[in-house]
């Protein structure tokens, strides 16, 4: 199974920033939302050439997450 990490997913949006449609996933992956986030900037700057008359970013989840076993010790 895959781990967790956070990818970008380029929107192509109509006038107004409404209906928005994925346009395209950026192949970095990243560690944190936060990372994924600090480079949005950048990445909207390199992906202009979507035909959308205004365009947006969104960071996702994606990968597997696995819950911690978090067992407390008998009592006794």
């Amino acid at each position: 199974m895959e781990p967790l990490f956070y990818v970008m997913a380029i929107m192509g949006c109509a006038d107004g920033n409404v209906q928005c449609t994925e346009a395209r996933v950026v192949s970095v992956r990243y560690e944190s939302m936060a990372q994924c986030r600090a480079a949005l900037p950048t990445q909207l700057a390199r992906n202009t050439d979507i035909d959308y008359p205004m365009i947006g970013a969104a960071c996702q989840r994606k990968g597997t997450e696995f819950a911690k076993n978090l067992a407390k010790p008998p009592r006794g």
